[in-house]
């Protein structure tokens, strides 16, 4: 398990065309060989996870990932309303190329694409 910085931006979508680079999520997760969510790992110290949205070099919430009996792996930003749930996110590659699906506050479903992976510096 490595714990990895990684880059999602708004991919190619109804209303965004060509995407959007400018909105997304920065992520720190645990992460097997493969490059998957660790995810035993991200559940028993969810401290070590960090999930940040931005649009335009903006942070507008900085939280964690956790995860929902019910709605599975969550970007969870305390204090706020408009948490987001990844689909599937145990099974996506975190993988520059790649695609994760995110949906907002209101259910709507947003494809990203992996734009960085590299280790999270231990000191």
């Amino acid at each position: 398990m490595s714990r990895r910085h990684i880059r999602l931006e708004l991919a190619r979508e109804p209303g965004s065309p060509n995407g959007d680079d400018a909105v997304g999520y920065d992520l720190v997760l645990p992460l097997d060989a493969a490059h998957r969510l660790d995810a035993a790992a991200a559940e028993s110290e969810p401290d070590q996870t960090r999930v940040r949205r931005f649009i335009r070099n903006e942070t507008l919430a900085v939280g964690r990932l956790v995860r929902d009996a019910e709605r599975g792996w969550m970007f969870d930003f305390p204090g706020e309303a408009d948490d987001a749930t990844g689909f599937r996110l145990e099974d996506e590659a975190f993988t520059p190329g790649e695609y994760v699906s995110v949906a907002d506050a209101d259910g709507v479903m947003h494809p990203y694409r992996v734009t960085l992976s590299r280790p999270v510096d231990k000191n």
